[in-house]
C-alpha cells in the first residue's frame, strides 16, 4: 500500500500531470466590449491562470436572463447592474453582489449639443426616448424634480435600443440610458455633437454601473476571491499601461479594433473599480431607498441581503 501511494505521489510531479485549473464561467451582461477590459486583460496577461483559474467569458443570448442563469447554476458569476439587483431581490432571485467592475454610473440623459435643450429645465414639453422601463423612468423623474419639473412635464417614448438614432433623427428631444463612454463618441463619429446630463449630479444617488454577482451557495467558494484578485491586478495594469492594455484587448477581439471602441476603452479606464472587492454599504443603502421611494420595490432590502464583501479573503 505504501509503495502504491509513493507511486501516485511521484506521478503527480511528472510534467504534464499537474492538476487542472478550477473552471469558472462568467456570463456577461452584453456582448464583449471595453466595459469588460479587466476581464479580457486578466485572461491575456495570465492573471487568471496565476490564480489557478480557467475562466470562460460568455456573452448572453438574452441579457435579461443573466441573473436567473446565475441563480440556477448555469453560470458561476454574472456581470450585472446595481440598480437591477434590487428588482431581482424583490422577485426572489437568489443572487448577491460580491465585487464591482465599473464603480461609477455610465448612464446619461443625452441631448443634441446645439438643440433646444441646454439645461434640464428646457425639457418641459419635450420627448425623451428610453429603452428599459422602470429604472430609467425613475431616473428621469428624479432628474426632472431636481430642476423643478415633474414626470407630467415630459413624454416618454420607447425607442427600444435605438437611442442614438432616435435622437439624431429628431424622433425625440433627449434620451435616457445612453452610456457616456459610448454614445457620445458614436454621435461624434457620425458628425454630431451631444451633450450629457449626469444622473448622479442631478438628484440620483451614485451607484455602481456594473457589478459581479453569484448565488448564495457559492459565496464561500475560494474561486471568487481569487477571481477578484486577478481582476484587480488587471485593472491596475490597465490604469498604469492603458495603451498596452488596449493592444491586448484588440488582440483578443480584433473585430472591436475600431475608432468607437478605442475611444470607449480610453473613456472607461478611470471608471473601473481599482479594488473590485471593496464595498460601500452606504451607497447600496441609499440607492435601495431611492428605488423604494420611486415605487420600483416595496421596501429597501437590508444591504446584507443583496451584497457581501470578500475583501481580505
Amino acid at each position: 500500500m505504501l509503495k502504491k501511494l509513493t507511486l501516485i505521489a511521484a506521478l503527480t510531479l511528472l510534467p504534464g500531470m499537474a492538476a487542472a485549473n478550477d473552471k469558472l464561467d462568467v456570463i456577461l451582461e452584453w456582448y464583449v466590449n471595453p466595459d469588460h477590459a479587466p476581464l479580457v486583460v486578466a485572461q491575456q496577461q495570465g492573471y487568471f491562470e496565476d490564480e489557478k483559474l480557467d475562466v470562460t467569458l460568455v456573452p448572453p443570448a438574452d441579457p435579461s436572463m443573466v441573473p436567473r442563469m446565475v441563480a440556477a447554476g448555469r453560470a458561476d458569476i454574472g456581470v450585472h447592474y446595481q440598480p437591477n439587483l434590487y428588482l431581482d431581490h424583490a422577485a426572489g432571485i437568489d443572487i448577491k453582489r460580491f465585487g464591482t467592475l465599473v464603480s461609477t454610473p455610465l448612464n446619461t440623459l443625452t441631448v443634441m449639443a446645439d438643440g433646444p435643450v441646454q439645461s434640464l429645465s428646457d425639457l418641459k414639453g419635450k420627448k425623451i426616448g428610453f429603452s428599459v422601463a422602470g429604472i430609467e423612468e425613475a431616473v428621469v423623474s428624479a432628474m426632472l424634480e431636481s430642476t423643478g419639473l415633474s414626470r407630467d412635464d415630459i413624454t416618454l417614448v420607447n425607442v427600444n435600443f435605438a437611442l442614438t438614432q432616435s435622437l439624431l433623427s429628431g424622433q425625440v428631444d433627449a434620451t435616457i440610458g445612453a452610456f457616456r463612454n459610448f454614445e457620445l463618441t458614436q454621435m461624434a463619429i457620425e458628425g454630431e455633437e451631444g451633450r450629457a446630463f449626469f444622473p448622479e449630479e442631478n438628484g440620483v444617488p451614485v451607484y455602481d454601473e456594473l457589478i459581479y454577482v453569484t448565488r448564495s451557495e457559492l459565496l464561500d467558494d475560494d474561486r471568487l476571491p481569487r477571481f477578484l484578485d486577478a481582476v484587480e491586478k488587471a485593472t491596475i495594469f490597465i490604469t498604469n499601461h492603458p495603451d498596452e492594455a488596449w493592444s491586448l484587448f484588440a488582440e483578443a477581439y480584433p473585430d472591436l479594433d475600431d475608432e468607437l471602441n478605442r475611444a470607449a476603452f480610453a473613456d472607461t479606464v478611470a471608471r473601473f473599480a481599482k479594488s473590485p472587492a471593496a464595498f460601500d454599504a452606504g451607497r447600496y443603502q441609499r440607492f435601495g431607498a431611492f428605488m423604494a421611494a420611486n415605487g420600483l420595490i416595496e421596501e429597501a432590502p437590508a444591504v446584507s441581503e443583496i451584497s457581501v464583501s470578500l475583501a481580505g479573503q
